[in-house]
């Protein structure tokens, strides 16, 4: 997102790229790309997050690239961003779009470009994570989220859903859940999803623990956790209680304010983020386009901490 790249036109002009980045596939010199996602095959209850992609572009329009609450920082003045359009994926088979999911991201994660992830439903971090781990090895997996994703299917007919990732990816040794945290789980239960955390090795936090913890506590917590080592990071919008994310197909009451997200987000600066996704953006709930400007906004918060980061490398350069 270079400045020269930046047309100076109304915010409600112009294609909707994410935040008015150049739309365009070329790789060369680029730091990160917003990806679209759409795919919702994976999803349990109510589909539609097909339709998440465009909707946050859409709510991005009038995102600057200063951050004023994080020392005035500039992304474009750190990092050159492009919107990349959408991945290729086939609607209503799950492990075709995988493979297509994990091709077209392979060649982005193997030139250290950090991809930002629009979904879709939260099955699609598999495949991100499958792509990443061919580059970086087993990752530190920093999740936000309701759900802890780490359901198992007893069906081998069932394999893949948006409920197991977490569980799969551990057992494919592309996530490493001993330098990985969950937080904000919540809902009805009993909820065995717990269990099989402990069991996987995920530190685990449910939003009771959280609420209890002072935010930079929980983000030293997520510091130490994954240390310096490759991180992705995945952020489901029903983190967020269903009064800021309505638009989302498996809202649980009792969530996290879009103000308490953002602070999270800017407490974990320095984390080494090599991937991000945010999911769950379900627009034929979200009437106002609440949830996709919240989503919209909290990438944001994540590109300015990786901005950052990169000004502190620069930094300590010169």
């Amino acid at each position: 997102m270079s400045k020269s790249n930046q047309k100076r036109i109304s915010a409600f002009s112009g294609i909707r790229t994410y935040m008015k980045l150049p739309h365009t596939q070329d790789l060369e010199n680029v730091d990160f790309a917003v990806i679209g996602v759409p795919f919702d095959t994976g999803a349990g209850y109510a589909v539609g997050t097909r339709f998440g992609p465009s909707a946050i572009r859409e709510m991005s329009q009038r995102i600057r690239s200063i951050n004023p609450a994080l020392d005035l920082i500039d992304i474009s003045q750190y990092m050159t961003g492009i919107d990349y359009g959408d991945l290729l994926v086939h609607p209503g088979y799950i492990e075709y779009s995988y493979e297509a999911i994990e091709e077209q991201l392979t060649p982005i994660f193997e030139k250290r470009i950090i991809p930002i992830l629009l979904g879709g439903d939260h099955s699609i971090s598999l495949p991100h994570l499958r792509a990443a781990a061919k580059t970086y090895g087993p990752l530190s997996l920093v999740h936000f989220d309701a759900h802890s994703d780490t359901w198992r299917s007893k069906d081998p007919r069932k394999k893949y859903s948006h409920g197991n990732m977490f569980s799969l990816a551990a057992d494919e040794g592309i996530v490493d859940p001993s330098a990985s945290i969950q937080m904000g789980m919540r809902g009805s239960g009993p909820n065995p999803d717990f269990e099989s955390c402990f069991e996987l090795g995920y530190d685990v936090l449910s939003t009771d623990e959280v609420k209890k913890m002072k935010i930079t506590d929980l983000c030293t917590r997520i510091k130490e956790r994954v240390g310096d080592r490759p991180v992705f990071l995945t952020f489901d919008v029903d983190f967020l209680d269903p009064v800021y994310a309505p638009g989302t197909g498996t809202p649980e009451v009792g969530g996290f304010t879009t103000y308490e997200a953002i602070q999270m987000i800017r407490g974990i600066s320095g984390i080494n983020i090599i991937g991000f996704d945010i999911v769950e953006t379900l627009p034929d709930r979200d009437t106002a386009g609440l949830t996709a400007l919240n989503a919209a906004n909290i990438t944001f918060q994540v590109l300015s901490i990786i901005a950052m980061k990169k000004s502190i490398e620069v930094e300590m350069v010169k």
